[in-house]
């Protein structure tokens, strides 16, 4: 896996950025504290991980035995990547706190959450389907590949969504403003951008 460095920082700008997971974390965290957000955090990686399975394991076969298919799909990741930056880019200010809704912090209740969440996030769908593959090696073993790609992305998932969890409280304010919600947007679209683009001048 020579492009592991590459995917590291994908999936680390993909787990960073604002979407449906973070918002659930940052709305636990805010209402039930750090032990609140547990349960959902591991759903979130635990989602990542069946959607993982299902969406990249048939590409990999597929991608072994076609170049065409390994350049469609290139492309496919670069323009997914580029438009998500573009989007965010535009989106305005991040709001978390309207989507709260408050019942008790169960921790089977918030880790169900955070499993079938993952089955309705675009954002994983697609970076698993269009944007995993492009790192799976043909002339390796597949299998060793995919067990540590998922699990560094799953564990990319709970490192990351523990520091949102950690930081909320003290971060409110500023991330419900229009300057610091903005802030995260842009940097998050610039960011992904950047990654398109080197994805797509990415080789087998």
């Amino acid at each position: 896996m020579k492009l592991y460095p590459l995917f590291l920082l994908m999936a680390t700008a993909t787990v960073l950025s604002p979407g449906p997971g973070v918002v659930m974390t940052l709305s636990n965290a805010l209402r039930y504290g750090m032990r609140g957000t547990f349960g959902g955090i591991l759903g979130i990686a635990s989602g990542a991980l069946c959607v993982a399975a299902i969406s990249a394991t048939s590409v990999g076969v597929l991608l072994a035995t076609s170049a065409l298919a390994f350049t469609v799909l290139k492309w496919v990741g670069a323009a997914y990547l580029v438009y998500l930056g573009v989007k965010l880019w535009r989106a305005p200010s991040f709001r978390f706190a309207e989507q709260a809704v408050a019942h008790e912090a169960s921790f089977a209740r918030r880790f169900v959450e955070g499993i079938t969440l993952q089955f309705t996030n675009p954002k994983a769908i697609f970076f698993f389907l269009s944007v995993f593959p492009q790192f799976i090696d043909a002339q390796a073993d597949y299998a060793t590949q995919f067990a540590v790609l998922v699990m560094t992305y799953a564990v990319l998932v709970v490192l990351i969504h523990s520091v949102y969890a950690f930081f909320a409280r003290r971060a409110k304010t500023w991330l419900s403003s229009e300057r610091g919600g903005r802030l995260v947007n842009r940097s998050a679209g610039a960011t992904f951008v950047c990654f398109g683009a080197a994805l797509a001048m990415a080789k087998r």
